[in-house]
């Protein structure tokens, strides 16, 4: 257990970052199966821009790699723009 009241509260702070960067994973990785799972251009298209700002916001804080967020952002323009 920790002893000091610094390494107490870094153990709150930790809890609490981690449960959020789960969620916001978890919301990521739902998102993108959702569009992926979309054979409407029209809703696609609609979907695209705001699954694409959660992969830049997750990148910028850290939750997924910047090259992971570019890489789904590239497969998905190609579904969107596949879609008759």
């Amino acid at each position: 257990m920790a002893n000091h009241k610094s390494s107490i509260k870094r153990i709150r702070q930790t809890k609490t970052r981690c449960a959020q960067n789960r969620y916001g994973a978890k919301t990521m990785r739902n998102a993108v199966k959702k569009l992926r799972g979309t054979e409407d251009k029209n809703e696609a298209t609609a979907m695209y821009p705001k699954v694409c700002a959660m992969l830049d916001k997750l990148a910028k804080k850290n939750v997924i790699h910047k090259n992971k967020a570019g890489n789904l952002k590239s497969k998905l323009a190609k579904h969107v723009n596949a879609l008759a």
